[in-house]
């Protein structure tokens, strides 16, 4: 049996020499994972290609292939489901995207799964095996006990800066406006601490990050798991809630476990705009106590701010970049409001007309896909791209490297957002664009793709 698992080409940020392609993320853990769960006793022949560093092999025949989605990257994931699939081969999707429009995503598959695929994708196979494929697969209910280690053997040599990467748990607690892990309601799950620091034990590099959406979303299993990492004298990134600068203990024990730097989600400097994601436990006010403790733990934050709420206007730009030098954020990082289907803040924006397409590949948090309240949606793009060029000067990125816990680790995070403002500069796309043809423009050349004008680009990736 021959097996291709793809993960779209999301047009991250990325380094291009040549035929090289390196991304500037951590590596998946969706077909490495995906690939350990195929049965043994299948003796299956199976591929894995993340087509953000690597082609997909168009050219080869496969008995199955299984292609996992985000929004942004689902226009993309059915191109290449149609094509595999008018070679003979059956098709399977799953992703966050399934699970948000299963009926949309049926229509180029044979199979679709919906939420985890650590019981159904083995049933899934079985069935296959059998001749006795559903229609689709529902993973509501999972154990993530005694999980088989990913096959990173199989995942692309030097395709990544960050190769090594683990989670511990599912889900997230929180309910913000913006964020489809709420929308899809698998619930929060979390792994036995013992397996999760067997496999980092396992990990032939030092340097791991965990991909985990927020790591201290269970403040007990966030203490036991990070105790239980200090022997280990491991480094790694991850993901955390702003809320973790005020747990002086969690914080501390963080950050002996070998925490070199943190996502954190600011989101915006205004309060109102804060209440308006649901995420009024971020106090705007506190933000440079917060990032005093971070710093003084050692830990680099990248810091991440979403333009475009209702109670923006035009001067949230200068505002956000002036409050960013100030505070010292080590990797800025921005981010267009973007109504997820499935989320409330789409069901709201489409009661009031205010969706401008489901285009979903421009759903990616860098195009603006809704009518903004106090600006134009060009005034919104062209807000955010100046935002971005103007944080990434090279003056402030010297500046912000020079002074970072962790210089080496500043100086790459800030390179990749300056090359992507570079790409930024050269492309020059707003919303304008999308109105200057019937339709919407081609973008196939930008992401490298093979088949329709409606391709991906510049995917951030649907992140809580």
């Amino acid at each position: 049996m021959k097996i291709l698992l793809v993960m779209p080409d999301a047009c991250i940020h990325k380094l291009k020499i040549g035929s090289f392609r390196m991304s500037f993320r951590e590596a998946p853990l969706t077909l490495t994972t995906l690939a350990a769960l195929v049965p043994k006793e299948l003796n299956a022949n199976i591929k894995i290609v993340d087509e953000s560093v690597e082609d997909i092999p168009f050219q080869e025949q496969f008995d199955l292939v299984g292609i996992s989605c985000l929004t942004g990257t689902s226009i993309r994931a059915y191109e290449i489901a149609d094509y595999f699939r008018r070679q003979g081969a059956v098709i399977v999707l799953g992703g966050v995207h399934v699970s948000l429009r299963p009926e949309e995503a049926a229509r180029h598959a044979n199979s679709i799964v919906i939420g985890f695929a650590e019981q159904t994708w083995p049933e899934l196979l079985a069935d296959f095996t059998n001749k006795q494929l559903k229609d689709i697969y529902r993973g509501n209910n999972v154990s993530l006990f005694e999980l088989p280690l990913p096959r990173r053997d199989l995942q692309k040599r030097f395709g990544y800066t960050m190769p090594q990467t683990v989670f511990a748990t599912r889900g997230c607690h929180g309910h913000c406006s913006f964020c489809t892990v709420p929308a899809v309601p698998f619930g929060w799950h979390t792994r036995p601490v013992g397996e999760v620091i067997q496999e980092i034990r396992l990990l032939p590099r030092r340097r791991f990050a965990f991909n985990d959406v927020n790591l201290v979303s269970d403040r007990d299993y966030a203490m036991e798991l990070f105790t239980a990492l200090i022997p280990l004298k491991k480094k790694w990134g991850g993901l955390a809630s702003l809320s973790l600068a005020d747990d002086s203990e969690l914080l501390d024990v963080i950050a002996r476990s070998g925490c070199q730097y943190l996502l954190l989600g600011f989101e915006s400097i205004k309060q109102s705009s804060l209440g308006e994601l649901n995420k009024g436990f971020n106090r705007a006010e506190n933000y440079r106590n917060a990032m005093r403790a971070f710093h003084n733990h050692n830990i680099v934050v990248q810091g991440c701010f979403i333009f475009g709420m209702d109670d923006d206007n035009k001067d949230i730009f200068s505002n956000t970049v002036d409050a960013i030098n100030d505070l010292q954020i080590d990797i800025p990082r921005f981010a267009i409001y973007t109504p997820y289907p499935g989320t409330d803040i789409f069901s709201m924006m489409k009661s009031q007309n205010r969706i401008l397409h489901e285009s979903w590949q421009y759903y990616d948090t860098q195009h603006v896909v809704f009518q903004p309240a106090q600006m134009t949606p060009d005034e919104l793009y062209t807000g955010f791209s100046w935002a971005y060029q103007k944080t990434f000067s090279k003056t402030l990125l010297l500046k912000r490297t020079l002074i970072s816990p962790h210089p080496v680790i500043s100086f790459l995070g800030n390179t990749a957002y300056r090359l992507y403002v570079d790409k930024l500069k050269r492309k020059a796309q707003s919303i304008s664009a999308f109105r200057s043809v019937p339709g919407l423009m081609p973008l196939a050349q930008e992401c490298n793709t093979l088949l329709t004008a409606n391709s991906c680009l510049n995917t951030g990736g649907q992140r809580g």
